[in-house]
């Protein structure tokens, strides 16, 4: 009997254990699932009452900016004094696994489908990409080195006045190359080491042994210009190394007033819509604020450091008053080239004060490849057609589309054609894609 007892009492709590977890089992789901879904609602709520982080703003250069107004006041200061400010740029960190002989140059894209707008396109830049080098340094560092040798003052310049400013400048480019670059560059106790080229530069000797510019163009692959304020409240170009700009020459723009710069180039639309906000960004710019612009041309022959389709680089016309001007021009290029001349010409310039002199240093680095090339990309043929499509007549002018426009456009076009037909684009734009890639 009391084994039976004993068997049945076991048999009944087997029993209620089974139906135990059998009935515990779902409200258990239920309750690790609403407090599942609590949990979200609660991470949610507080997500949406936390202030959002502002993005950087970076407006397009091809199209209106729709930034407000900002209310970001400049000291006030008398014209032409500046007074030497506090600021120290971020040390740099090393480019990731860069290598002189196989990192690729950056495929900058700056179109985008029409229509065209003539803006500044500034955005912000960030310090630590101030300067770009890629494996083509080597062949910059080589054409850099001849033009000097053949150019020399014609290419390299430095006022007087401005020698302190193209002197910190030089300082500057020695401190932050061998932070970005250490396979490079290294710093030394007077100077830089340069381990490809095995240049070593001593900028503590004074005076110099060359321009302190000229010694910049050799350290990057930019071109580079030093502006500063006068008097009458004008940025003058008092400094410069412009050994690879392509259309046109230092020698004919130094010493100009920043406005005149722009219209003896006859820029498409710089009295109506460019002059003033460009005049106020130069006034208002501060050390601690960089910028980055790009733009783009097209190129109908194969020389990176002087276009010589549209003429010889030293020919020289007398104008009105005896004065000398480049007898150069989109005029003298011969028309409709075939497609395996055209190159796509892109710059990538950056602006930023030196807060020592005041000098607003413009570095203008020039991406130079067959149009071959850039139209083998996915959806770039189709969107560059357009964008040299809804260039202004003015535009046009400048950029000489008369000169290369029908066999350009019937090239990019049967490429666009090509790539919808393979489905690797639809009939418009790829989107995704941030400017100016």
């Amino acid at each position: 009997m009391a084994s039976e007892y004993f068997h049945n009492a076991q048999h009944h709590c087997e029993s209620w254990y089974q139906a135990a977890r059998e009935y515990i089992r779902p409200i258990s789901y239920i309750l690790l699932s609403i407090l599942f879904f609590t949990w979200l609602l609660v991470k949610g709520y507080r997500k949406r009452s936390q202030p959002s982080p502002r993005r950087e703003y970076s407006p397009d250069l091809e199209k209106p900016s729709s930034r407000r107004s900002s209310t970001f006041k400049a000291p006030e200061r008398t014209p032409g004094t500046w007074i030497p400010v506090d600021f120290q740029r971020p040390c740099a960190p090393p480019f990731p696994n860069w290598d002189v002989h196989s990192t690729e140059p950056i495929p900058y894209r700056p179109f985008r489908h029409g229509p065209y707008h003539i803006t500044m396109g500034l955005r912000t830049m960030k310090w630590d990409e101030w300067i770009e080098l890629d494996n083509h340094y080597p062949r910059f560092h080589a054409d850099k080195a001849r033009r000097i040798a053949e150019r020399g003052p014609k290419c390299c310049r430095t006022a007087p006045e401005a020698l302190d400013g193209a002197i910190e400048l030089l300082e500057e480019l020695v401190d932050y190359l061998p932070q970005r670059y250490p396979t490079l560059y290294t710093r030394t106790a007077r100077g830089i080491h340069n381990h490809l080229t095995l240049e070593s530069f001593d900028i503590t000797q004074r005076p110099l042994p060359e321009d302190p510019m000229q010694t910049c163009a050799r350290l990057v692959q930019d071109d580079l210009a030093i502006m500063f304020e006068r008097e009458d409240g004008q940025y003058y170009l008092l400094a410069g190394a412009i050994l690879l700009a392509g259309f046109w020459r230092l020698e004919d723009k130094f010493g100009m007033p920043l406005s005149e710069i722009h219209t003896s180039g006859d820029v498409p639309g710089f009295k109506a819509k460019l002059e003033k906000g460009m005049m106020n960004f130069f006034r208002r710019v501060q050390p601690a604020q960089p910028v980055l612009r790009n733009n783009y041309f097209i190129q109908v022959d194969d020389d990176l450091a002087w276009s010589h389709s549209i003429g010889p680089e030293d020919e020289e016309d007398v104008g009105s008053g005896g004065a000398t001007m480049q007898a150069t021009g989109w005029a003298t290029a011969e028309k409709n080239k075939a497609i395996e001349h055209h190159y796509f010409r892109s710059e990538r310039q950056s602006l930023r004060r030196l807060p020592r002199s005041g000098g607003v240093v413009f570095t203008i680095r020039t991406y130079f490849e067959p149009i071959t090339k850039v139209a083998d990309e996915w959806g770039v043929p189709g969107r560059l057609a357009s964008a040299v499509r809804s260039w202004g007549e003015d535009v046009s002018r400048y950029k000489g589309r008369e000169r290369y426009g029908d066999v350009l456009l019937e090239y990019l076009d049967g490429r666009h054609r090509e790539q919808v037909a393979a489905g690797l684009v639809e009939g418009k734009e790829v989107e995704g894609k941030s400017y100016p890639f």
